[in-house]
């Protein structure tokens, strides 16, 4: 018998296919429909429309929630334009936000839109974690700002005491104030203390579909930072994309609770932008899918019903435990829901099908799955499921407007995407902006893809790996990377949070694992709170990742699809070593670079005890 499904507007996938010798096109056949020319439009529509509804909420320092409504927000927006058009802001002389999500990031960003001032969110790890501060100093280098922001002054100081050119303005909160010690900086309030004057709505006129909104950094495989343009038409039209896929975004204004952070795609572009082109409303959450921040998120849950959730795959990890627990929580979570998304990463089938069978048990519906595909370069949304829902490793299809061309490239098809949503280009590098386009004008992507099915297209794309982690091993097989990492996450359910595969003109597959502490700890609850190496070399650890290793090897076809030695970090991936990206996710060839020691550890003839092999392997 069927299960019963909440009812969710979603539009299905009509797509066009076309072969040109061993390269396929597809697109859609709906064309995109009418969206603004200018980002903060929404704002004014909504303004004029919903004044008094709640566009942002965090919470202040009592733990009440701060409410901003649509009314409000843009009357601030434009005395905040007026402040940074007086300070001489502009396309020449951008605004740099070093800070994570927050009303006042939101507030200035959004003036930065109105008035055409480019500005940058830069992830705050970069400050606050970093100890060389050389990512930072290359941003600030790039963008030469002529004003930053940084709401926690003081956590910031020790970062822009090294890197921040004393000509150039500081602005800090003042909804939580914290103020540098040695540091001159300006409260926020003073930014918007003069009333707009035509200036603002001059400026304002000047920005159209091709303007400059932002420039978003990301880490690239180099670790030299990228800065990706993204115009006004770019994020108007995407999200004028996914209203023509979601079609319930338009019926009922959304709410989310939600930590995804601005300075990346998905929280700053399809998050924010979703929420204030269709009237909703967003509960800045300021926790996060981590044993630190993870309580904060479920404590606002236990008071917000979202309608939809757009996260990443660690989220609803991490999220488990509580649902489990707490029926309240359930009941609370469930209530309003109308769709689960997830994008970024697979999730494991058994995350599936739990939350399915918690919200059937508390609401009587299963609440539909969805996921999709995108880059900093498209803004993001590219490729999604419909109606059809979500399998693991499925992407979907090209969303309406998009272009998608599927070529040869050594033994794989490295997908390139075409369409008004793609940047166009990366902020002052020519030379990396010409390598990133192909003769037709598509984009690259660098990541691999195949149909689910060959002989029926309209099922759906796999990812199939990033083109530049493969390699050979010294037989000439290839090792498709990204699906031998998704295999062993999936089986290793928890007990590890990323795995590096390593490594090309070697005899066979090596891994460095990078363990989930919390998790690996409740193995050996006796050690009580014990360093992470005492907890690596604990027998019963070692067992539960000889237990994955053994699976994963006797499901392999071969050399290339299983791991045959792999050993358990017990230092995190390093953010000044460039081994963490500003999504939070791992640089693979960073992490083999810095630690080629350990590399060379996994490929020793006589292995170290800290190395783990399959059984089969070591009988």
């Amino acid at each position: 018998m069927a299960k019963p499904v909440r009812a969710v507007n979603l539009a299905p996938a009509d797509i066009v296919v076309r072969r040109d010798g061993g390269i396929v096109y597809m697109q859609s056949r709906r064309q995109v429909g009418a969206y603004p020319s200018r980002f903060t439009e929404r704002l004014e529509y909504w303004a004029d429309r919903a004044p008094d509804r709640v566009f942002l909420a965090q919470r202040d320092s009592t733990g009440a929630w701060a409410r901003l409504t649509y009314g409000d927000a843009l009357a601030r927006v434009r005395a905040l334009s007026q402040g940074l058009l007086s300070r001489g802001l502009s396309s020449e002389r951008p605004l740099l936000i070093l800070s994570g999500n927050s009303i006042e990031h939101g507030l200035l960003a959004l003036a930065a839109m109105f008035s055409g001032v480019v500005y940058a969110p830069i992830a705050p790890a970069y400050s606050l974690q970093a100890k060389d501060y050389s990512t930072l100093r290359q941003i600030v280098d790039r963008i030469r700002p002529g004003l930053v922001f940084a709401a926690e002054g003081a956590a910031f100081e020790p970062a822009l005491s090294r890197v921040l050119p004393p000509d150039v303005e500081l602005v800090v909160s003042s909804f939580k104030p914290s103020v540098p010690a040695a540091l001159r900086a300006t409260p926020f309030a003073e930014l918007e203390v003069t009333r707009a004057t035509s200036a603002v709505d001059k400026a304002n006129a000047h920005v159209g579909p091709d303007t400059i909104l932002k420039i978003l950094f990301t880490s690239g495989s180099t670790g030299r930072p990228k800065g990706v343009i993204n115009t006004h038409r770019m994020c108007c039209v995407n999200q004028e994309m996914m209203r023509m896929v979601m079609p319930f975004l338009t019926e009922e204004p959304p709410v989310l609770c939600d930590w995804l952070p601005w300075n990346h795609t998905a929280g700053g572009n399809h998050n924010f932008g979703l929420v204030l082109f269709n009237g909703g409303t967003m509960y800045i959450d300021e926790g996060r899918p981590i044993p630190s921040g993870i309580e904060t998120t479920v404590r606002n849950l236990r008071e917000i019903a979202a309608t939809a959730h757009f996260a990443v795959p660690r989220s609803y990890e991490s999220l488990m435990p509580y649902l489990r627990a707490d029926a309240a929580l359930r009941e609370r979570f469930f209530s309003r829901l109308k769709l689960l998304f997830y994008a970024a990463a697979g999730l494991s089938q058994r995350f599936f099908d739990e939350l399915s069978q918690m919200a059937l048990e508390s609401c009587g519906e299963d609440v539909l799955w969805m996921t999709g595909f995108g880059s900093t370069e498209t803004a993001p949304f590219a490729l999604s499921t419909g109606p059809e829902g979500a399998r693991s490793g499925v992407l979907g299809l090209p969303a309406p407007g998009m272009e998608l061309k599927l070529a040869p490239v050594g033994t794989k098809i490295e997908a390139r995407v075409r369409g008004p949503n793609i940047t166009p280009g990366y902020f002052h590098d020519e030379a990396l902006t010409a390598a990133a386009f192909d003769e037709e004008g598509f984009y690259r992507l660098g990541d691999a893809m195949r149909f689910l099915d060959p002989d029926d297209p309209a099922k759906g794309l796999i990812f199939d790996g990033r083109l530049a982690e493969d390699f050979k091993l010294s037989s000439g097989t290839w090792v498709s990377v990204g699906p031998l990492r998704a295999r062993f996450l999936a089986r290793a359910a928890g007990f590890a949070q990323d795995v590096v595969i390593a490594a090309p003109d070697r005899d066979f597959v090596g891994a460095l694992i990078v363990p989930n502490l919390l998790a690996c700890a409740a193995l050996c609850p006796d050690l009580g709170v014990a360093p992470a190496g005492t907890i690596m070399n604990d027998t019963r650890v070692r067992a539960r990742f000889q237990a994955i290793l053994d699976e994963l090897a006797r499901d392999g076809t071969g050399s290339s699809t299983f791991v045959a030695r792999a050993i358990l970090l017990d230092q995190p991936p390093s953010i000044d070593a460039r081994e963490i990206t500003d999504k939070g996710s791992l640089n693979q060839k960073a992490v083999l670079k810095y630690r080629q020691a350990l590399v060379d550890e996994l490929y020793d003839p006589v292995p170290s005890p800290r190395v783990i092999s399959p059984t089969r392997l070591t009988n």
